[in-house]
């Protein structure tokens, strides 16, 4: 009876585990990122009454006779499967489509967490505003290049930052002169070229039908921009010939084509921005019948300041300037487990990598099976209410049961003092 007393205590301690297992889930219902524990019992050794035996004589085998023990708590699992995606339109928020996990770092020591309620800090690097733990990845160099070979470090978005300016390298003539033209007949469009102090100015470029199929196109300043000097020069022919300046003769085939005809731009600045000869491109120019459009496309830009970011679903961070620029500014890193049922919790939404998760896998989302990032959203508690009710009733009726298992046996004691008197 003794041994029935002791193995209903084990029962009693095991349930109030699995009690403490489930009221930690339900107080955890709401919590980012959150992963559910679950815990598995198995008995614990049994008493042999007498050992099995092999057929011998006339007689059969003889079954072993044991007597449990009671049980033991096996492992409290923790449930690594996904959980809700809940939309919050905040772009420091982040969950992760499918496996993976966050890094995190104090500086010291490396965390694993699901929880991307991510925020800008006062230095600019991204981080848990809730731990003040910073978010790891790999950051760009100034040209936006990632280099994942390197070390992961600390991102940081320098929103504010100003990025410099480029002076325009390339300009391209496109759209379609009018071949009904009369001779004589000048067209005009207009272009915005930037200088290396990122001033733009306002370029002409005027195209005159001079014969069948054949057109002359100059670039001049506005009369209003003073900030620029556009010369003129006309062909040297050579030897060496030597190209005209700014200005220059288009050919056009019988079937209205462009007949690959070259030019040299050469601008010069007296506000002290330095002197561009940028590449022309004429080879997008068409003569067909029709209205004449002329477009002149550029490169270049002003100088402008980081205003805000976007985050793709690789995990990589875009920056987006003022002047309408873009440049990649990071990339998020994500590790995965082996076994990241493995992981030890660490609290603040964190794991640590243990011996039984094995080491962390590090790459961008996406890639070695780690999900996806989704910004503007974070990833809901998995613990399912449903189940855990269910659970608590089955503790409940398991705690209860073996509370009777003791009332019981106590009561077979009682009477077996009585005997005695």
């Amino acid at each position: 009876m003794l041994r029935s007393m002791f193995a209903a205590i084990s029962g009693l301690h095991g349930n109030q585990t699995m009690m403490d297992v489930i009221g930690n889930n339900i107080a955890n219902v709401n919590t980012v990122g959150y992963k559910s524990g679950r815990v598995n019992f198995q008995d614990i050794m049994s008493q042999t009454i007498h050992g099995a035996t092999a057929p011998q004589g006339g007689l059969g085998s003889i079954n072993p006779a044991q007597i449990g023990l009671g049980m033991t708590v096996a492992g409290i699992d923790v449930l690594q499967t996904q959980g809700n995606l809940q939309s919050t339109g905040k772009t420091t928020d982040m969950a992760i489509q499918g496996d993976g996990f966050f890094i995190e770092s104090d500086g010291s020591s490396t965390y694993y967490t699901r929880d991307g309620a991510f925020d800008i800090a006062l230095d600019g690097s991204l981080g848990n505003p809730a731990s003040g733990m910073k978010v790891q990845g790999w950051q760009a160099d100034s040209d936006g290049n990632i280099d994942m070979t390197q070390p992961i470090t600390n991102l940081v978005i320098p929103i504010g930052q100003r990025t410099t300016a480029l002076a325009t390298s390339a300009v391209t003539l496109s759209g379609n002169l009018d071949a009904g033209a009369a001779t004589g007949t000048a067209v005009p469009t207009t272009m915005t070229v930037f200088d290396s102090l990122g001033v733009s100015h306002s370029v002409k470029v005027t195209f005159t039908k001079t014969a069948a199929n054949t057109w002359t196109w100059e670039a001049t300043a506005d009369p209003t921009d003073t900030g620029i000097n556009i010369t003129q020069t006309a062909a040297d022919p050579g030897p060496p010939a030597v190209a005209p300046i700014n200005n220059g003769t288009l050919t056009f085939t019988t079937s209205g084509v462009e007949s690959a005809s070259t030019g040299t731009l050469a601008f010069t600045f007296p506000d002290g921005a330095k002197a561009t000869t940028p590449a022309i491109d004429l080879t997008q120019l068409t003569q067909f019948s029709g209205t004449s459009q002329p477009a002149g496309q550029t490169d270049g830009f002003t100088s402008g300041t980081l205003t805000t970011f976007a985050v793709g679903d690789a995990g990589t961070l875009s920056g987006v300037y003022s002047n309408g620029q873009t440049q990649v500014l990071g990339q998020i890193a994500l590790a995965s487990f082996l076994n990241s049922a493995g992981l030890l919790r660490s609290g603040q939404n964190n794991f640590s990598a243990t011996s039984a998760s094995g080491a962390a896998s590090i790459g961008a989302a996406g890639t070695g099976g780690r999900g996806t990032v989704t910004t503007g959203a974070l990833e809901m508690s998995n613990v399912d209410l449903a189940t855990e009710f269910t659970g608590m009733i089955t503790a409940e009726r398991g705690f209860q049961a073996n509370s009777r298992v003791i009332t019981t046996s106590d009561q077979m004691l009682q009477t077996l003092v009585s005997l005695g008197q």
